[in-house]
């Protein structure tokens, strides 16, 4: 049974705790088996082992293997990357990896790969934009896929992530191009491209009040859409220098796919 998430909320302020919202909307994402949630088979897993992975940042292309360090016995943060699937083969590639995400079941999802192929995985909740419970300096390598749009300010994000990576650890970033946030996205579903809000996106404020408790009812995760200032410029700015980029699509396409990409992939170094 689902929770109402108005027992959270002020409606009458919209002073939202979003991370609890937003952690209530992806538990029930894995009842759902939203395919974000779904651990990657044995097989995977098999391959990973021996060198041989794909693995993404955003829905459709794979990272390039040369983005990333020598996997054996580095130690990886998987920032917001959970549901058993890019944490899971980083372990099985021999990575040391860590899982850091606000949702109990999809961390679970890790947890569940983990004990079925004798994986060492360590997984801790938490939000995304407070690392405090690790050093400074600690991981080589912070794999970080789409999941920065479920937070309304993305440069605390990169300032924590410059934090406990080493010097020469790499980011490895996927996240949304802000004009797709704003689209208006029914009409879109109905195969029409029409700019309706002005950027940066929020739920929040963005929304018309009934779409937005139609949205909080239906117990959907709170979106923010981030400009490519704070998207690229706050990750220069937290001492990150962008050595690699690609852009991606949806899968299946949407109507936007005739026109753009709607995700971006960043390769970042801490000098």
């Amino acid at each position: 049974m689902w929770i109402d998430l108005r027992i959270y909320i002020d409606l009458s302020s919209l002073q939202m705790d979003i991370l609890i919202h937003n952690k209530l909307a992806w538990d029930r994402q894995v009842a759902l088996g939203n395919e974000w949630t779904v651990p990657v088979s044995p097989e995977e897993i098999a391959s990973a082992r021996i060198g041989e992975f794909n693995i993404l940042l955003t829905p459709c292309k794979p990272v390039p293997k040369e983005w990333f360090p020598q996997l054996i016995g580095s130690r990886v943060l998987g920032l917001a990357c959970v549901g058993g699937q890019q944490s899971s083969i980083l372990a099985a590639a021999g990575a040391n990896v860590t899982v850091f995400d606000n949702s109990p079941k999809q961390l679970e999802q890790d947890q569940l790969v983990a004990n079925r192929e004798g994986l060492e995985i360590t997984t801790i909740e938490g939000d995304m934009a407070n690392l405090s419970v690790f050093a400074n300096a600690i991981f080589d390598l912070i794999f970080h896929p789409v999941s920065n749009v479920f937070v309304p300010n993305v440069r605390p994000v990169w300032n924590e992530c410059a934090r406990v990576l080493k010097r020469g650890g790499i980011l490895l970033a996927g996240f949304m191009n802000p004009v797709y946030l704003a689209l208006d996205l029914a009409l879109e579903e109905q195969g029409k491209l029409e700019l309706r809000y002005p950027l940066p996106y929020s739920d929040l404020t963005s929304l018309a009040r009934e779409e937005l408790d139609q949205r909080i009812a239906s117990g959907e995760a709170l979106e923010f859409g981030h400009t490519l200032e704070d998207q690229i410029g706050g990750q220069v700015a937290a001492g990150l220098m962008i050595t690699g980029f690609y852009e991606d699509d949806w899968k299946p396409k949407r109507p936007i796919s005739r026109i753009m990409n709607s995700f971006i992939a960043t390769r970042a170094v801490k000098v």
